[in-house]
């Protein structure tokens, strides 16, 4: 589904505003859960450059996903799969993952957070990483015509700590009941 679980946000959160990234790259933001919990925390000015990356195209009107003067949300949207995504998309402060990678086959999200970490060939890739999939079965198809919400990858915390440490740096976690979450730090 296009939302997300509260579980794990508040410690999200908190590591947005201890880091205060200036550039957040939004894989699969859906109804924009992430750039609403902390855009109200970041700096007045400049701001934060937020870019979403949004396989389903019905979601940026249905969610109102593009900044307006009034209101917000993404200041740069890109209507493409992550997978698929140039790799200087990826060359942010943070990257976040946030209930995106249980949508993929398990071998294309390490791929991707592969890509992510390495990031363009001039330039390393994302600083940070904010990582948050359900770690319980989740089983789900289709959701309102959308074949991105089917689940194809059902993760449980070892293999996804596995799988960031793997990538080397810094990694934090939350365990939640339902949902897992990791903040992966290039250092």
């Amino acid at each position: 589904m296009p939302t997300s679980d509260a579980e794990g946000k508040d410690w999200s959160l908190e590591r947005f505003k201890l880091h205060q990234p200036k550039t957040v790259c939004d894989i699969g933001p859906g109804e924009g859960t992430y750039a609403k919990l902390f855009r109200p925390h970041e700096p007045d000015e400049p701001g934060v450059w937020w870019t979403g990356v949004e396989a389903h195209r019905p979601y940026v009107r249905k969610y109102g996903l593009k900044s307006t003067k009034t209101r917000k949300m993404y200041d740069e949207l890109h209507v493409l799969d992550a997978r698929e995504a140039p790799a200087h998309l990826f060359h942010r402060d943070l990257v976040v993952a946030g209930d995106v990678l249980e949508h993929m086959p398990r071998e294309d999200a390490v791929a991707l957070l592969q890509r992510i970490v390495e990031g363009p060939d001039d330039a390393d890739g994302a600083g940070h990483i904010l990582v948050s999939v359900p770690i319980v079965e989740s089983v789900q198809g289709e959701v309102d015509g959308n074949p991105h919400e089917a689940h194809l990858h059902q993760w449980d915390t070892d293999d996804m700590d596995g799988v960031l440490a793997g990538l080397g740096a810094k990694v934090e976690t939350f365990r939640g009941g339902t949902l897992g979450c990791w903040w992966w730090n290039r250092g």
